[in-house]
């Protein structure tokens, strides 16, 4: 006879093997004395596994993680789950009420953990986070966008000297992997340093819906669940990932009206104009060339910026990876059109 797995506890709530629950933390208080929490839903699977947690909107106007949460609900059962799967779509809830990507005293939730359970509101909700749900989770995922006029390709970025970290990157199949290294304050870092391997996606703008950002994210959840295990099934990914070496901001060289030459995806050689500057008031325009070969991974959307103000994100790659890269992201996008 198979034993009965264990039920799964969060904040006193018991989640039965083979059931799914919503659970609601506590987070804090607005000033009318109405309660905000944040929403849990727990899938409890029959057979016993990792334990996934996938989480969203860290930064409240960040939208796109919100819909691949909502659109995961749907797609698992919990009968047929092994391990354990925490989605968290609205982590920061003060930030989404208000569209703000931070906190109502300006902190960026993202910048405090792990926190602490007595100090101000952004050290407490990462102090929540970290206490109730971090530390159950074996994997995390960590959804975001760009900043707000800010949009990303759809990339993961984590550090890739890790094989656990690069093994679900590549699972998760978005065309780029960014190596990066998490701040120690950030979620991603907290995680890490407690053993827990964690993955960001980055794809499309704030306070916007991106369909490929979104499909695509969803896709990969579902794949790197299927390498853990979680799931029946191969991982499905049309295209490999390609692991950039590094990336470069390329930043206004003066004030005024922005005429884009390129778009985010499009390959670019050093020394190509991919910017004009103008004043509005006429007069010689200022040229902004590549200063390196490689893939626009982010791109500004307001057309005025001031000297200094990041314009491009350009990723570079290792001799003829970025063939290969450009390639798959055709591919990629295709998939998607």
């Amino acid at each position: 006879m198979v034993k009965k797995r264990e039920a799964f506890e969060i904040e006193g709530k018991r989640v039965i093997a083979g059931t799914q629950m919503g659970i609601k933390l506590p987070a804090a208080k607005l000033y009318t004395d109405t309660q905000l929490d944040i929403h849990v839903e727990v899938f409890h699977g029959l057979k016993p596994g990792p334990t996934l947690l996938v989480c969203a909107a860290i930064h409240g106007d960040e939208l796109n993680g919100i819909e691949i949460c909502r659109r995961l609900l749907g797609r698992v059962n919990p009968k047929n789950l092994a391990g354990t799967l925490i989605v968290v779509p609205i982590v920061n809830v003060f930030g989404f009420i208000q569209q703000s990507r931070y906190l109502p005293d300006r902190r960026d939730l993202n910048r405090c953990f792990p926190g602490s359970s007595k100090g101000a509101l952004a050290s407490r909700l990462a102090n929540l986070f970290a206490t109730q749900l971090l530390v159950h989770a074996t994997h995390v995922i960590d959804l975001h966008t760009g900043a707000i006029h800010r949009d990303n390709l759809p990339q993961i970025r984590c550090d890739t000297g890790d094989a656990t970290m690069l093994a679900m990157a590549n699972a998760f199949g978005a065309p780029l992997i960014m190596h990066s290294k998490a701040r120690s304050v950030s979620m991603r870092g907290y995680a890490n340093q407690q053993g827990i391997p964690c993955i960001l996606y980055e794809a499309g703008e704030a306070l916007r819906f991106s369909e490929l950002a979104i499909k695509s994210g969803l896709k990969g959840v579902l794949n790197v669940m299927r390498s853990l295990g979680m799931l029946k099934g191969r991982v499905s990914n049309k295209v490999a990932s390609v692991s950039a070496i590094r990336s470069y901001w390329v930043r206004s060289e003066s004030d005024g009206l922005v005429n884009m030459k390129l778009k985010l995806g499009q390959r670019v050689n050093k020394g190509y104009i991919i910017a004009h500057i103008v004043s509005p008031h006429g007069g010689d325009s200022v040229a902004i060339r590549a200063p390196t070969d490689g893939i626009i991974i982010g791109i500004s959307n307001i057309p005025v910026t001031n000297e200094g103000e990041g314009m491009f994100h350009i990723a570079q790659f290792e001799g003829d990876e970025i063939e290969i890269a450009n390639e798959q992201l055709d591919e990629f996008l295709m998939e998607y059109a």
